[in-house]
């Protein structure tokens, strides 16, 4: 069992996420999934990104239509403001999950292949279920690009 997490580092070029506990790594989860558009911060609702900044793990969802989800904080004060300056919606329903519900033998590992969310963090059934265990709600996360 992993120590509570008290930060969550995401690296998207490396594809990492990694749990902090008292500012020592604790754990590290590989191979990432995104949205389909995986490059840049998330600006607008249906643009496929991944936010990038300083948010907070605030809850979960147990019932989701992935195995098990924890929501991204995402959209800040400042990314609603620069949305609204545009006429748009900033999205939101951004979380860390597992891989659909509905997908044949997810609990062997299968993964959806390549990235595939609306602008969410996918990772392994098994790797989500590590997570839910190690972050407390109100953890910080930092996304970095």
């Amino acid at each position: 069992m992993l120590p509570p997490a008290d930060f969550v580092l995401v690296d998207k070029s490396h594809r990492t996420l990694t749990l902090y506990t008292d500012g020592k790594p604790t754990w590290t989860v590989a191979g990432l999934q995104y949205g389909d558009a995986p490059l840049g911060h998330k600006q607008f609702e249906g643009d496929e990104r991944t936010p990038e900044g300083r948010y907070t793990l605030d809850w979960r969802n147990p019932n989701s239509s992935y195995h098990l989800s924890l929501h991204i904080s995402y959209p800040n004060d400042a990314d609603r403001a620069f949305a609204e300056a545009q006429g748009r919606s900033p999205g939101g329903d951004i979380m860390i999950h597992g891989q659909p519900n509905a997908l044949p033998l997810a609990d062997s590992g299968v993964r959806m292949p390549g990235d595939w969310t609306d602008g969410c963090i996918a990772v392994s059934n098994a790797e989500i279920e590590m997570l839910w265990q190690a972050i407390p709600n109100g953890t910080p996360i930092e996304i970095r690009p």
